[in-house]
């Protein structure tokens, strides 16, 4: 079982300058990660909007900290490989992956429009092309006068295969076509049931193997995210996590209705009722699909997830916590990891 550090919180920062203690605050953390043997670090994604703002480029961000993961329909295949090849070479090769997702929220896509409606087909589509210009093979596709040109990508990356997660919000055809594409997958423990998650990766599994080449044993990974803090005593745990964790699941909801295609009945929702909703949100993580809660909780939490076929756990720290306290939490968890791994 590997650990790695999942970066999506809300920043309520306003104003100049304002975010730059965030991303002091990413850096920092990355760093501990790093030094406590984490295997790696996931930011997302997200445009214009409170929750998770100051990630709107995770190229830009990648090129300070070698991670990151993308909504694949916003951008041409061509710059996620150049943009991603030079992150690979500044990193000294080997230290990338990338996540595709399809995109959900219709906001996001003001920087294109005409991707929206078939947004999942252009995702999937994409990522045997950007395999084969990830390899150094040319591809051909339309000029400002257009003419189809065939054209190469550069630079070229130093990895010579580009490491691909399909992130999935739930939906068992997901984790399906990520095993028949051969891609490793990006889940959240809190979006299943303990026997949803174990239908989930065994129809994973099935698919991956469906279509191995003779005689290759390789398995992908399978990768949850975790909102998590290891703390000292119950006590602490759910007085420290409760009311940044309201605050993060409030500003979820509340970007959730702000979706055009958005469920009528989570618009409708009055403020009442968005608090009654976190508040169970907040219970059940403490329950199930969280690392929340102190060493002996978490060490069984992960030992199941492992007994599941969770290949890795990506903690989500920033959802609220002070950087020593999310800095603290980590350094308990890498005592857990390590003990498993042993």
């Amino acid at each position: 079982m590997d650990l790695s550090v999942m970066f999506f919180g809300s920043d309520d920062a306003s104003g100049p300058g304002r975010h730059s203690t965030k991303y002091e605050d990413i850096l920092a953390i990355v760093a501990e990660a790093d030094r406590l043997g984490f295997v790696a670090v996931w930011t997302p994604e997200r445009h214009f909007q409170q929750f998770g703002q100051v990630f709107p480029n995770p190229g830009v961000l990648g090129a300070a900290l070698a991670v990151g993961s993308l909504v694949l329909p916003l951008h041409h295949p061509l710059r996620v490989v150049e943009d991603w090849a030079v992150v690979d070479n500044l990193s000294g090769g080997g230290r990338i992956g990338i996540s595709v997702a399809t995109g959900w929220h219709s906001a996001d896509f003001v920087l294109a429009p005409d991707h929206y409606a078939d947004r999942r087909d252009r995702a999937l589509r994409d990522i045997p092309l950007l395999r084969r210009l990830w390899a150094g093979e040319a591809a051909e596709f339309v000029d400002g006068t257009g003419r189809i040109v065939a054209v190469r990508p550069q630079p070229r990356p130093v990895s010579p295969v580009l490491p691909l997660w399909l992130t999935t919000s739930g939906r068992a055809e997901t984790w399906e076509t990520a095993g028949l594409l051969r891609t490793n997958v990006l889940g959240a423990a809190i979006a299943y049931t303990r026997e949803q998650l174990a239908e989930r990766i065994g129809r994973y599994r099935k698919a991956y193997d469906q279509i191995a080449p003779a005689g290759v044993t390789e398995r992908g990974t399978v990768t949850l995210m975790a909102h998590a803090y290891l703390g000292v005593s119950d006590e602490e745990v759910r007085r420290k996590v409760r009311s940044p964790l309201m605050a993060y699941l409030k500003s979820y909801v509340a970007q959730t209705a702000s979706n055009r295609e958005a469920d009528d009945r989570v618009t409708a929702l009055t403020q009442g009722q968005r608090e009654t909703l976190a508040e169970f949100a907040f219970e059940r993580y403490l329950a199930w699909g969280g690392l929340l809660g102190t060493e002996s909780t978490c060490r069984k939490t992960l030992l199941d997830l492992q007994d599941l076929g969770v290949d890795e756990v990506a903690c989500f720290v920033d959802f609220g916590l002070d950087r020593n306290d999310v800095l603290a939490g980590l350094r308990r968890l890498a005592v857990i990891r390590r003990d498993i791994a042993i």
